[in-house]
Parts: structure tokens; C-alpha cells; sequence
């Protein structure tokens, strides 16, 4: 991406040099410039079998939004590309040149079933700057511009209601700019952009650093980290937990239905990981199923869990373990109530309920906005 020749005339002869040296590794600037099918993620998405749809979205440099949202259980493919332009067939170098009418954007294939759309949008919000209007970061033009692309009315609600609640969270000095745009048209980018983390990771990582995306991302979201959320050994949560806690986390057990701590509790606040401390659930998605065990119709933060088959008990099921804590959680269900049609069956045993009015002083103050 090009720099801003305006800001570049004022930097020292230093700074110059650095900031060049940063282009030449910055999104999209690479040598190639052949267009090529990316036929991997079509083969991926051709040959799953389960049920399928699809996200679009917009943040300015593609890499850097197709990266958060690969390894997430029930996301089938993410594709780098162009979306809601009039041109057909671009190529990168008419879009990142202004001359056309697209924008960089990314395309999630996803099984509704494991994972649902509200989970994709938060998890996208936390990719780039949506007050950013006329580019983003030093990306700028209409081509860096960021959108949610929806594909059908129930992904425009519930990318207008995340929209407004995130204004609503005082997370940012200046309105949340993202539109939210109806869907026409995705073309894959070339393929030396697919997965451009992995094929390069020195220039992809060297400039999220130096185009502010990481440093903003940083002071604006928490940090979802090993470091932030350690796991103990086995041979201290059996000293930390009780039996049944111990047995169900580590052992995969499943406590009583009806008779377990959190299903009737109906206090605000938050459910954490009771071998992390990681932030799992909040009370604003808890729901009465009526199967006796705490429900949920989606987590905080699809990257802090994992979601394997489980061909356990004669049955086919999707369980849900602690991403960080390598622990038993539950399993999710596809017969839930809107907006995700996701029944989150969780174990008390594995959680701790944090109530709203001590979430601060027990260090989960950035989610108060999650359970208000």
C-alpha cells in the first residue's frame, strides 16, 4: 500500500528509509500480479458437507481481516478479496489504485450450525478501526474503506444491532462509521494474497506493527492470551476444584440437569472458565431452554473456545472445550432461538459466575458492556 507522500515530506531522512521500507512489505504489495482461481478454499467449501453460508466483510487490508477468522471451528474457508464494486473480474492493481469501485474485503464460508453470524460480526469488529472514515490506517481511499456486506435481512439486523450496541459501549471516541451494505458481487483476490500470513509472516506481521493496526486493536479490545488465561496441571486444579469439577472439565462428565448451580441463575454478569479465568458467556445471551443445564445462544468470543466432533454415548454431537484451558465445557446445538439458532448447553461445573457489580474489580471491566 502506498503511504501518504503529504506525511512522508515531514518525517526525518531517517524515518523516510524505515517508512519504505515498510511499503515494500505492506498489504498487497507484492511482485506478482497474475490473476489466479483460488482453487483451494472453492475445493473446501465444494466438498463440506454439512450446511453453508456466507459472511462478507470489509477492513482495509484483507490480510489482515482473513487472518483473525482462519482456525475458528465452523469456518469452512476465508478468501481474500473484492466486493461492491460495478467492475468485473478486477485485479489488485486496479482496486488498490482507487480505479475501481471495490473494496478490499474478505468472504467467510461458515456452517451455521457450529458457528453463528453474530459471533463472526464481533469477532470482525475487532480486526480494524470502524470510526476510521476514508480508509483505514494509512490505507486510505474508498478502496480501504470498511462495510459489512449482508447477505439476507436477518444478517442486516444483526449487523445493525452489533453495530449500534458497540456505539453504545463507549469502547471509541468517534462514532462507529462501518456501513452496513447490501451484497452484490465477491471476487476471490489473486493467490499469492490467500493466506498471505502464512507465506509471509515477516512482511504480514511487520506491517500490522507499523501501519497502528496491532497498536489500536491493543488499546481498544482485551487481550485474549495464554499468558493473560494460564492453564494449571492437571495436578493443581485436582488440588484447585472440586470432584464433580475436576470430573467434568477433565474427564468430560456431565453434571446433573436441573441440578447444578447456574441453570436458574438469572443475575447479570459473566461466566468465565472455571480452570482459566477466560470470559466464556454473558447473562445478556442466557436463555431458558427448558433441557436443565445453563443455555446460551452464543459465547463472547468464538476464538476462546473449540468446538471437535463428539461420537461419544452412541451420539453425534459438536462438544465445546476451552480453547486456552484444554477443558471440557459442553456441547452446542443447533435448535436454539434467534439471532443464532445456537443452544450453547453448558456445565455449571465448568464455569464461574462473576455478577456485574464485581466484574471490574475481579478484572473483566471490559465486558461490563456485554451483560448491560
Amino acid at each position: 500500500m502506498k503511504n501518504s507522500m503529504k506525511l512522508i515530506s515531514n518525517l526525518s531522512s531517517y524515518l523516510i528509509v524505515a517508512l519504505f521500507s515498510l511499503v515494500l512489505v505492506s498489504c498487497g504489495n507484492t511482485p506478482a500480479e497474475s490473476k489466479e482461481n483460488n482453487s483451494s478454499d472453492e475445493d473446501k467449501i465444494a466438498e463440506y458437507k454439512g450446511k453453508t453460508e456466507l459472511a462478507t466483510f470489509a477492513g482495509g487490508c484483507f490480510w489482515c481481516v482473513e487472518a483473525p477468522f482462519e482456525g475458528i471451528d465452523g469456518v469452512i474457508a476465508v478468501t481474500s478479496g473484492y466486493a461492491g464494486g460495478k467492475e468485473k473480474n478486477p485485479t489488485y492493481g486496479e482496486v488498490s489504485s482507487g480505479k475501481t469501485s471495490h473494496r478490499e474485503s474478505v468472504q467467510i464460508a461458515f456452517d451455521p450450525e457450529v458457528i453463528s453470524y453474530s459471533e463472526l460480526v464481533y469477532i470482525f469488529w475487532q480486526t480494524f478501526d470502524p470510526t476510521d472514515v476514508g480508509g483505514s490506517f494509512y490505507d486510505r481511499g474508498s478502496q480501504y474503506e470498511s462495510a459489512i456486506f449482508y447477505h439476507d435481512s436477518e444478517q442486516k439486523r444483526v449487523a445493525e444491532e452489533s453495530k449500534k450496541a458497540l456505539d453504545k459501549s463507549g469502547k471509541f471516541d468517534k462514532p462507529v462509521a462501518t456501513p452496513i451494505i447490501k451484497y452484490t458481487n465477491f471476487y476471490p483476490a489473486e493467490d499469492y494474497h490467500q493466506d498471505y500470513y502464512k507465506k509471509n509472516p515477516k512482511d504480514y506481521y511487520a506491517y500490522r506493527n507499523g501501519s497502528g493496526r496491532d497498536a489500536f486493536i491493543k488499546a481498544h479490545w482485551p487481550e485474549l492470551s495464554e499468558e493473560k488465561y494460564p492453564a494449571p496441571s492437571k495436578a493443581e486444579l485436582k488440588k484447585q476444584l472440586t470432584d464433580l469439577q475436576y470430573q467434568v472439565t477433565m474427564e468430560e462428565a456431565t453434571e446433573m440437569a436441573f441440578q447444578n448451580e447456574y441453570n436458574g441463575n438469572k443475575e447479570a454478569g459473566i461466566y468465565v472458565d472455571i480452570v482459566t479465568g477466560a470470559p466464556l458467556f454473558s447473562s445478556k445471551d442466557k436463555y431458558e431452554s427448558g433441557s436443565g443445564w445453563p443455555s446460551f445462544t452464543k459465547p463472547i468470543d468464538a476464538r476462546l473456545i473449540d468446538k471437535p466432533v463428539d461420537k461419544s454415548a452412541g451420539m453425534l454431537r459438536v462438544e465445546v472445550r476451552s480453547k486456552l484451558g484444554d477443558s471440557h465445557l459442553g456441547h452446542v446445538f443447533y435448535d436454539g432461538p434467534n439471532p443464532t439458532n445456537l443452544r450453547y448447553c453448558m456445565n455449571s461445573a465448568a464455569m464461574k459466575f462473576i455478577p456485574k457489580d464485581e466484574m471490574e474489580a475481579a478484572g473483566y471491566g471490559e465486558y461490563i458492556w456485554l451483560v448491560e
